[in-house]
């Protein structure tokens, strides 16, 4: 809806209680509260590959759902969900027929237990905080491109799964972000207003040269909230924030939308200590997650600050 306010979907939401669980559920999302009191959200990726798609067509095959998001140049981007929904692979095929699996979400490795929250201690960081967590209004363009390419902080134990890293904060943590705060959002909308878009050109432009040197990169942009409002507002919100802002780096900057995965978190995250209203925690982060999917382990440290990144 263009224009809408969390007012407009907070009056569509319909909220349902199964086996402990409370679902509440938007036209274009879900978010689940478990017994235990943890809440997340679900979105659709989907959305964001219609933009400029010649042909969109969707099949069944052995139970699986695949999406082929045809593009004008004769290339197409496959997505792969498993009959409860969930990805199971991204892949994408150049006109030549030659495909490069960007996502492959069916694998499990055999340490993981249950469902998608890994429990594991908090990375130690042995890097400068601002090298870790990166501020992109400080930050030279050297910097944030060297951050797209940083290593882990610390050995990755094993592969993944997106959900793991969506929703395990200390599994995410082992990778450096961008704290994308030279744009802002107004309270109760995930708008970029348009005097900011231009705000994002750097970050473009170390996606692009990222994933131009690697075309498996992934990147999660994260949306986050202030603590103003209610926990399913906020996470709603958050979520919309993140696929606002994934939406504007591919249709104005060129970003492969299928090399970005976004994620709200609600108030969960925090930059600013503070009930009230805040604009440094109504913001996006972007994180490289290509190591947490494959297991890459960690190598040498990001390169000091203003050395220019490997060419």
């Amino acid at each position: 809806m263009i224009g809408a306010t969390i007012a407009d979907y907070r009056n569509q939401r319909q909220e349902v209680v199964e086996g402990g669980r409370t679902i509440y559920t938007e036209p274009d999302r879900i978010i689940i509260r478990d017994p235990g009191g943890q809440e997340y959200v679900r979105g659709n990726d989907l959305y964001r590959f219609r933009y400029g798609a010649r042909d969109i067509r969707t099949f069944n095959e052995g139970g699986e759902t695949r999406t082929v998001v045809i593009r004008p140049d004769g290339s197409e981007v496959i997505t792969v969900v498993g009959p409860d929904g969930s990805l199971l692979r991204r892949i994408r095929r150049d006109p030549g027929g030659r495909e490069i699996v960007i996502i492959d979400n069916s694998y499990r490795d055999p340490r993981s237990v249950g469902g998608f929250y890994v429990d594991v201690p908090p990375p130690v960081v042995n890097i400068p905080y601002d090298r870790y967590i990166v501020d992109a209004e400080e930050a030279s363009p050297d910097v944030i491109y060297a951050t797209m390419e940083a290593p882990p902080v610390q050995r990755i134990e094993r592969r993944y799964t997106l959900d793991e890293i969506r929703y395990s904060p200390n599994v995410r943590m082992q990778m450096p972000s961008i704290d994308v705060n030279t744009i802002n959002f107004e309270t109760g909308s995930w708008t970029i207003p348009p005097d900011q878009v231009a705000r994002l050109q750097v970050i473009a432009d170390g996606l692009n040269r990222a994933i131009q040197r690697n075309p498996r990169e992934v990147f999660l942009i994260e949306g986050h909230t202030d603590a103003v409002g209610n926990d399913v507002d906020n996470l709603s919100l958050s979520d919309r924030r993140a696929q606002a802002a994934a939406e504007l780096l591919t249709q104005q900057f060129g970003v492969p939308a299928e090399n970005l995965t976004s994620q709200g978190y609600g108030k969960q995250y925090l930059k600013e200590q503070t009930d009230g209203p805040s604009r440094i925690n109504r913001r996006v982060t972007v994180r490289r997650i290509t190591p947490l999917l494959n297991g890459g382990t960690a190598s040498l440290p990001p390169p000091p600050p203003g050395a220019a990144p490997p060419r």
